[in-house]
């Protein structure tokens, strides 16, 4: 029997704006940290130890640090220029993942990282400013690209791939790169960012991206040096799939933020013997990310391989309908493609730190 690829057990991400996609859903960024604890050498493992469990927090490792960056959304700026971590009282499974961040202290972490963060670059995808940080959680290279170029549209100095590279820094106890701007206060603010970041860089759609004109074909923005607004899918936040969930319909990067449902949230005997069999990464660590993010650019390819578009009518916040060659053959692609991207960031995080804490 086929493996199921869509995990409907946690929507928070259906429900949420297009702007605010997370990679995998906090059960696959669980997954990831849990592979990368598995892997870690004894002295990365008492580095990860000492810095996750200072100040307020007990029993931390990278499983449970992993959701960190995503549950730093629930930091809302009120019109007085303050900010707050605000619980939905009518969505309290939004705060799973978070419990282990419930102190006061790991509350303030939060609303300080946002704050100092917050204007470092504007994002303003739907009008309203969303605040900088979060376009650390993703790039939007042209499908048509095979490899991560900074002079490629959709890429900028405070994407995930500069993100990733400015927390390593940190970790290295170097000063981050120009012109990245971040602020990025101490090694657990910087490890915390990794254990989710990491996860992300894997998430095929979350590195490639389709440019699709009013009819749904495909455009480059390459080739004009800019990007058209109205051509934008968001990372396919603007996609729709047609797949129905009570009241909700569900759209393609959220498709992908879904992993398979028998995973659960932590690492498996069959992941774990993946991630040992990814080759290890040529050159130094601060060229890593730059080639992880060209290697999950390939991979995207796979993801939008077999795939059409359509304009919705009439249309919507979703611009575009996805069409499949064959809707099956996709699903059972996708399902094998999550495992091996899911394997591929728990091995490269513990690759990563194992190479900072040698």
């Amino acid at each position: 029997m086929m493996r199921t690829v869509i995990a409907l057990g946690w929507l928070v991400a259906v429900t949420l704006s297009p702007t605010a996609a997370s990679a995998w859903g906090y059960q696959g960024h669980r997954v990831v940290g849990a592979i990368a604890d598995r892997l870690l050498t004894p002295a990365a493992k008492a580095q990860v130890q000492q810095i996750l469990n200072e100040g307020d927090t007990r029993g931390i490792d990278l499983r449970k640090a992993a959701p960190w960056l995503d549950c730093v959304k629930s930091v809302v700026r009120h019109d007085d220029g303050r900010f707050h971590y605000e619980v939905d009282p009518d969505h309290l499974e939004y705060e799973v993942p978070c419990t282990p961040f419930n102190a006061a202290r790991e509350r303030a972490r939060m609303v300080d990282y946002v704050g100092r963060n917050w204007s470092t670059c504007s994002y303003t995808p739907d009008g309203f400013e969303r605040g900088c940080h979060n376009t650390f959680h993703f790039a939007d290279v042209a499908i048509q690209r095979d490899s991560f170029d900074r002079n490629f549209q959709g890429t900028n100095p405070h994407d995930l791939v500069a993100t990733i590279s400015a927390a390593i820094a940190v970790l290295q106890g170097k000063p981050i790169p120009p012109p990245f701007p971040f602020s990025i206060k101490d090694k657990k603010e910087a490890l915390l960012l990794l254990a989710h970041l990491m996860g992300d860089l894997h998430q095929p759609l979350h590195i490639g991206s389709v440019y699709l004109d009013p009819d749904g074909r495909l455009v480059d923005p390459d080739v004009a040096h800019k990007i058209e607004p109205e051509t934008e899918t968001i990372g396919g936040n603007a996609i729709q799939d047609g797949v129905a969930v009570s009241f909700q319909t569900l759209n393609l990067h959220h498709e992908w933020d879904d992993i398979p449902t028998d995973l659960g949230d932590a690492a498996t005997s069959e992941l774990v013997d993946a991630a040992k069999a990814v080759p290890p990464s040529p050159g130094l660590p601060e060229a890593w990310p730059v080639a992880w993010a060209t290697d999950t650019l390939l991979v995207a390819h796979d993801a939008f391989k077999g795939l059409g578009f359509k304009p919705t009518s009439p249309p919507a916040q979703n611009k575009w309908i996805v069409t499949f060659d064959n809707h099956m053959d996709y699903l059972q692609t996708s399902d094998a493609i999550k495992r091996k991207q899911l394997a591929k960031g728990g091995a490269r995080l513990a690759e990563l730190l194992n190479a900072i804490w040698q």
